[in-house]
């Protein structure tokens, strides 16, 4: 089975390592030397999506979380549903230039890059209790930004989900021993000197 497809079995249960399967790895993007991890499949199959927002949401339940916060873009994604499946609020932690309004930003460096990141001034209310979604924690740039971000804006981190965790990038390690949620590892890379997706 190629990597990226829909593993057989439709009554299979969809366990983290079938996830794996079904996500891409695909390379040289958005540059060459990068290998990019797709989890377009997951989201495009309703039955592998509700296993991984109930899968992420689940460690949180009645765990005193205040509100979700989800990286742009693919932690839109996620990071909404596993608010509406926790019955909490949800909030955009966007790239530079897409909010309205006052906004508090925060640089990073990516694997390939830089980047900044913003949210919304009003966004949280006096030392919520912010959980952290995104697609996939690479390095922990992005999300160590975020969190950085989060709480000069008066939140508290309360820990980080991510679909995906590449762990041969050390990301949870730049996380300040906050709880790290992730779903799908891998643990060495098929690419050589290659990274991820976003951070």
């Amino acid at each position: 089975m190629s990597s990226g497809s829909v593993p057989d079995g439709a009554r299979a249960p969809w366990t983290p390592e079938r996830l794996k399967r079904t996500i891409r790895q695909i390379p040289d993007f958005p540059r060459p030397g990068i290998s990019f991890y797709d989890v377009s499949p997951v989201f495009a199959h309703p039955a592998a999506f509700a296993a991984a927002v109930d899968s992420l949401a689940a460690p949180f339940r009645g765990r005193g979380i205040d509100v979700v916060a989800g990286i742009e873009a693919r932690g839109f994604v996620l990071g909404a549903a596993i608010a509406r499946d926790l019955g909490l609020g949800f909030v955009m932690v966007r790239k530079l230039g897409k909010l309205p309004g006052a906004t508090e930003g925060e640089s990073y460096d990516l694997e390939y890059g830089t980047a900044r990141i913003e949210i919304q001034r009003d966004a949280f209310s006096r030392r919520e209790r912010v959980l952290v979604v995104d697609d996939l924690l690479a390095t922990g740039g992005t999300a160590a930004a975020a969190a950085r971000l989060i709480e000069r804006l008066g939140g508290r981190v309360a820990a980080f989900a991510f679909m995906v965790e590449l762990e041969f990038l050390g990301g949870r390690s730049r996380l300040d021993g906050h709880e790290v949620v992730g779903l799908v590892r891998f643990d060495d890379d098929a690419h050589p000197g290659a990274c991820s997706s976003e951070g």
